[in-house]
């Protein structure tokens, strides 16, 4: 038997995070919220009452504490959920604090002959204690990064025969790893001494990956689940699906290549949104609707709006609407024709309403049939070209981009990325855009985009 050798001796040393490091983390969240809520009030009471420990900031503190403490623990922010996302554990923070104080004020005005607060005392209360949990989560956060790089699960790498590429990785470079090649694990019964030695090199460890052959992967498996850790097996082969996670057919496992973007309480949330700005949208308009459309009838012969076949979620057609911009003998129904500076085809009234993106505001009325979406990525004609070629010629990921409803605005928009894509470079941008907005999407992202859009409604490449 080969006795097992540390393949990186001195990334034994890294400073992994453990169970303690993450306990830690946790316990020092919870004091924050507890010393925010109390300091910031203390301090609003010196202010607004001239008195620290006046009996407003005790009744204030006895009512919002047990509202908030209850709210925030059903977020799970003390978890986790941490170190995997700080932002988003930092708004459910501060959501469940407003909401907190809100309910605060209900229960006040319901028994105001029982609970009597101060309501400007509140108020300055919770927007010091909304600073300085914003401030102490970003402090906590950057500290943790600097302690785990990153690693917030003690994990360990063992190397039986190869060394994956991966390995290479400036990131995983530093994670402990220890070298089994030539250890006999494949017998039906392995020996205790086997075991042993395994338990106690991968002792501080809690997740446990696996780089063999793959004629050792069941052996492995074997051996892990009986370690107590999470154990993982390399499966380099894979690497082209990019799966992300694994499932089962009867007993067959399965890798999941691909999830909707957006879970049914999430997309419930966005088609609510989407109508609720839509239909306000459309009455606020309307003025400006009616005259661009009465404008569009005295200057060309044609109809108001311009229908075109675009591609919508789940790469279904549908016809966008938008306000003519062109003669009706050089409408582009195809879409390969992509418009250019001083196109003859554009009317007089149709450059200014491209130029100022009015033409695109009958999409609301896509919005509330369900076919688009107030924010997205952008839909496109079937016959979009970037330089000379199809976009989907051009850019393999094209087709990922349509997961999720387009949209009137995107993120790929407000970054810059509007007008013709006259180069492989400006469709490679947009989807890398699209595909990071599926990603990430939070109605909070929508809600950023749409004021970003508002600056960004004249562009010079609008034309």
């Amino acid at each position: 038997m080969t006795q097992a050798a540390s393949v990186r001796p001195e990334a034994a040393s890294g400073t992994i995070a453990g169970r303690g490091f993450r306990l830690g983390i946790y316990a020092a969240l919870i004091t924050l919220d507890l010393t925010a809520l109390l300091a910031s009030f203390t301090l609003a009471g010196a202010v607004t009452l001239n008195d620290a420990l006046d009996v407003w900031v005790v009744n204030d503190l006895a009512v919002l504490l047990p509202i908030y403490f209850g709210i925030v623990l059903q977020r799970k922010p003390y978890s986790g959920r941490f170190f995997q996302n700080w932002r988003r554990t930092t708004r459910d923070a501060v959501t469940a604090l407003l909401t907190a104080t809100g309910t605060a004020l209900l229960l006040v005005s319901y028994l105001h002959a029982e609970v009597d607060v101060s309501f400007r005392l509140l108020l300055a209360g919770v927007v010091i204690a909304a600073a300085l949990m914003v401030a102490g989560r970003w402090a906590l956060h950057k500290l943790a990064e600097a302690h785990t790089g990153g690693w917030h699960i003690a994990t360990m790498v063992v190397i039986d025969g190869i060394q994956p590429a991966a390995l290479h990785d400036p990131s995983i470079a530093r994670l402990p790893a220890i070298d089994m090649t030539g250890i006999d694990i494949t017998a039906p019964a392995l020996p205790h001494h086997i075991l042993a030695t395994f338990s106690e090199r991968t002792a501080d460890a809690e997740r446990v990956i696996v780089a063999c052959a793959a004629d050792r992967r069941e052996a492995w498996a074997r051996l892990l689940r009986g370690a107590n850790v999470q154990g993982e097996v390399l499966l380099p082969e894979w690497q082209s699906l990019a799966p992300v996670r694994l499932s089962h057919l009867a007993d067959m496992p399965s890798a999941v290549v691909s999830l909707g973007p957006l879970d049914t309480r999430s997309r419930l949330l966005k088609r609510a949104f989407d109508l609720s700005v839509a239909g306000g949208a459309l009455v606020l308009l309307f003025p400006i609707l009616f005259l661009t459309a009465l404008a569009i009838k005295l200057d060309s012969r044609g109809p108001v709006l311009f229908r075109q076949p675009r591609v919508g979620r789940g790469n279904r057609l549908f016809h966008v609407l938008k306000f003519r911009s062109m003669r009706v003998d050089g409408a582009d129904l195809a879409g390969d024709r992509s418009t250019q500076r001083g196109d003859p085809r554009v009317t007089r009234v149709g450059r200014f309403i491209r130029a100022t993106s009015i033409d695109e505001l009958p999409q609301v009325l896509n919005v509330l049939r369900g076919e688009m979406s107030i924010v997205g990525p952008r839909p496109h004609a079937l016959g979009s070209l970037a330089g000379d070629r199809l976009f989907w010629d051009v850019e393999p990921r094209y087709w990922q981009r349509h997961a999720i409803k387009p949209g009137i605005t995107g993120l790929a928009q407000v970054r810059g990325y509007r007008g013709a894509t006259e180069h492989a470079d400006d469709l490679h941008g947009r989807v890398d855009h699209d595909l990071a907005y599926l990603r990430g999407w939070t109605l909070f992202r929508d809600l950023r985009i749409i004021l970003m859009t508002l600056r960004v409604l004249v562009h010079r490449n609008a034309f």
